[in-house]
């Protein structure tokens, strides 16, 4: 039987043959067969790079896309058409690899960074012998071309498809140190808007067919959208953000001592309808926002801003943060999904202030707390009426309180014959909890009690389940959903609503 070839992946590099590895070059110099992609109606740029390393006996396989701009007529579209030459492009490559010839796939760059070279390696690793061989990245020959440093120090790069949405491409430039944008063409006009709207459009340049005949860089400011081709990316320099390394740049000042403000604000439950005016112009008007990672998300990214995202566990270290971000007399807003005063980051940053540690150190800092709309007034507003009358708030969380201080609010809740609104009531650390909040409420409450869950209310994925204490499943609950928990007077209308009476009878 004769041994299967050995399959290569070779990265020649951004374009210019002087850049292709001594080890490409062997491989190739020593395949019987060399394959490259090549687009529709176009030459293969990997095969014109390697041109003169080709060994003149070797079968050359040319795996041309039959799409590149998305329009096909393929039944399952786009990706189903890729999805079908994907693999008879393996098989074609299959078939001399099992016929004992060494095959070499050309990569433009590297072969594992937005390469097509990918969809070979998954369908034909586990079947033969595979190697890799690394290439310079496009991005390296361009940061090269603009003679600019990406990163250094504690500096993070950031690789980004120009692709991605408007909104979530800013974002990311706006909370990233180096950024290169690759995929570019059809996206520059979105690419250049972001970058703007992240306050890095001034220092990014535009790098076309880097390291390749016909090479171009300017400011991508002064890019005409309509000369944009494939082989074009963006470089946004690491010291951008930090100004360093620019000639024109000024001095930085001296810290001021002057004081500055710290707004506390709701950002409401997810959409931005629900956001108030008042927050809306308080967030225009800041340098800084500071919060959990997926509210500072909500912000939109616009020049001037700096964006603090943090964990979830963190939060009197993100209020000493804005506290001192406001002493140096920045304009500083911290976060919080719904309203910030309720389970929010508004007790945090007092907490902060009230510690010894820093007594002394936040006097001259203002803090400002602006409403958001509440969870429990979301949920409840979309199930009807359910805290018409008296109710209480309360958190499953037992991170900040013993569990039994827990068990016994509800018990006295349940007593009180209040509405209860339970949020955390689960997590992914903490799957227990809700099951014995229930069986403690079943002990107080009768099991026709009406329950109201609420999941991601406010949001596509909005849900809202009227049942009751007894028919209520643990299961089913999770860190997205807020629960109201209904008392005597809670009852559900012919039409569905729920709503609890304003009268409370006499016991």
């Amino acid at each position: 039987m004769t041994a299967p070839g050995r399959f290569a992946g070779v990265g020649l590099g951004p374009g210019d043959p002087e850049l292709v590895t001594l080890k490409a070059a062997r491989l190739i110099a020593a395949a019987d067969v060399v394959a490259y992609h090549a687009g529709v109606g176009k030459e293969s740029n990997a095969r014109r790079t390697a041109a003169d390393l080709i060994p003149a006996g070797a079968l050359e396989e040319e795996l041309r896309y039959p799409v590149t701009t998305g329009g096909t007529d393929h039944p399952g579209g786009y990706a189903g058409a890729m999805a079908d030459f994907y693999a008879e492009a393996a098989e074609r490559l299959a078939a001399h690899l099992a016929a004992g010839r060494d095959v070499v796939l050309l990569a433009e760059g590297d072969p594992l960074f937005y390469g097509s070279f990918m969809h070979m390696h998954d369908r034909l690793a586990h079947r033969f012998e595979t190697q890799i061989v690394p290439g310079v990245p496009a991005f390296a020959a361009a940061a090269a071309a603009a003679a600019t440093p990406l990163v250094r120090q504690t500096d993070v790069l950031t690789v980004l498809p120009g692709t991605l949405p408007e909104p979530e491409l800013a974002r990311r430039l706006a909370d990233s140190d180096g950024a290169v944008v690759m995929k570019l063409g059809r996206t520059f006009p979105a690419v250049r808007r972001a970058l703007a709207a992240a306050g890095r459009l001034d220092d990014a340049v535009y790098v076309e067919r880097a390291s390749m005949p016909g090479e171009r860089r300017l400011p991508v400011a002064e890019v005409d959208p309509g000369t944009v081709p494939y082989f074009s990316l963006v470089v946004v320099p690491g010291d951008s953000r930090h100004g360093r390394g620019r000639r024109d740049a000024p001095a930085p000042d001296p810290v001021t001592t002057a004081p500055g403000e710290v707004l506390v604000v709701g950002l409401g439950p997810g959409p931005d309808r629900w956001l108030t005016a008042e927050v809306a112009e308080a967030l225009a008007e800041v340098d800084h926002v500071v919060g959990y990672g997926p509210y500072v998300a909500r912000v939109p990214a616009r020049a001037g801003l700096t964006r603090h995202a943090s964990g979830n566990t963190v939060e009197v270290d993100r209020a000493r943060l804005a506290l001192d971000l406001a002493r140096g007399g920045e304009r500083v807003a911290v976060v919080s999904g719904g309203d910030a005063g309720v389970f929010g980051m508004a007790a945090a940053v007092y907490e902060a202030l009230d510690d010894p540690a820093g007594e002394g150190r936040w006097d001259d800092v203002e803090v400002r707390v602006l409403p958001g709309v509440s969870a429990v007034q979301a949920v409840a507003a979309r199930a009807g009426a359910p805290v018409g009358g008296d109710f209480a708030v309360l958190s499953l969380s037992d991170r900040l309180k013993p569990w039994e201080v827990v068990e016994e609010r509800l018990r006295l809740v349940a007593r009180a014959d209040l509405v209860c609104a339970v949020y955390n009531p689960a997590s992914r650390s903490r799957t227990w909890q809700v099951a014995r909040a229930r069986e403690v409420l079943l002990e107080e409450l009768p099991a026709g009690t009406v329950v109201v869950v609420g999941r991601d209310v406010g949001r596509a994925e909005e849900s809202l389940t009227v049942t009751t204490l007894g028919d209520l499943d643990p299961g089913t609950i999770d860190m997205k959903c807020l629960l109201l928990v209904g008392a005597r007077g809670t009852r559900v209308s012919a039409r569905g609503a729920v709503w609890t009476s304003r009268a409370v009878p006499v016991r």
